[in-house]
């Protein structure tokens, strides 16, 4: 349940901040007639995402059990490849978001409602389709589905009451701390999917190795107890473990944790004018929306 609910947190928080944007440039230039077509948006691009992942669940169920842990292990590998190129994109834009947020409504709002719509979609569905595929992947590789999905929608309405808060001046987040460190979580539950993977890999014979045992901690690490309902939750960490998922847990994690973690290079010398930039960084509480912006 943490595991979804710090992924549905983290996304839903990106994605009510890309809103809040969105929403702000309309009030500041006068075209409020134009946030219902932005609503319109938004709301497809929720339905989409869980068509989405009725669609995964579908597949998943209509294979057989080769087919089955095939189609796993890929979704696995392919949902770590979005979320680790998201956290990293992330990091590396976030301060060109909001003027590229702007100038893209400035050129919907000339075209007109549909394109305004059009425009909240693309942005809301990039962040929802992503979510969907990490969350299914990450309930199916051993989380209860129950508390999953219940961790998830948990941390997508915490996401939207900050996001609200944030908008309205009602409270004031260091957005630079919060994704610096949900990203440090989210890297950390991709490494267990990289595991899960190579382990529905193994189990259809795809990769060798599932009888070779890094540990077996059976004896102690009792299935069902709250500390291997958290191991396995949050790490994907079982009591018996293969060479191979070991393995590829720590080849994922380490290195992408130190790139991650690095500190970014600083220019020598930053021109004036970057510092008044209008392209503010979404790791700022500045990124959203003042007083005289609001709805």
């Amino acid at each position: 349940m943490l595991s979804t609910y710090l992924i549905g947190l983290r996304e839903g928080l990106e994605a009510a901040l890309v809103v809040g944007i969105l929403v702000a440039y309309l009030v500041r230039v006068g075209r409020r007639d134009r946030l219902g077509s932005v609503w319109l948006g938004i709301v497809i691009a929720v339905v989409v995402s869980l068509v989405f992942g009725m669609a995964l669940s579908l597949v998943d169920e209509s294979l057989g059990e080769r087919a089955e842990q095939l189609f796993a292990g890929i979704t696995s590998f392919v949902a770590v490849a979005f979320v680790t190129w998201m956290i990293f994109w992330m990091k590396g834009a976030a301060r060109g978001i909001k003027g590229d947020l702007d100038s893209r409504m400035a050129q919907a709002v000339e075209v007109g409602a549909w394109a305004v719509g059009a425009t909240a979609f693309i942005a809301v569905a990039r962040e929802g389709l992503e979510t969907t595929l990490f969350l299914w992947t990450t309930i199916n590789s051993g989380e209860a589905a129950a508390s999953g999905v219940g961790g998830a929608l948990l941390g997508l309405a915490t996401a939207v009451l900050l996001g609200y808060l944030i908008y309205r001046g009602a409270l004031r987040l260091n957005l630079a701390t919060f994704f610096r460190w949900t990203g440090v979580a989210l890297i950390i539950v991709a490494s267990g999917l990289v595991a899960y993977g190579i382990h529905e890999f193994q189990e259809a014979g795809l990769l060798p190795g599932e009888d070779i045992l890094a540990f077996d901690v059976t004896a102690w690490l009792v299935p069902g107890s709250l500390l291997a309902a958290l191991l396995k939750g949050l790490f994907n960490i079982d009591a018996t473990m293969s060479v191979g998922e070991v393995v590829g847990w720590l080849l994922y994690l380490l290195p992408t944790l130190a790139l991650y973690l690095r500190a970014p290079r600083r220019p020598a010398r930053a021109s004036a004018s970057a510092t008044t930039s209008d392209t503010t960084d979404t790791s700022d509480p500045s990124v959203v929306p003042t007083a005289t912006e609001r709805v």
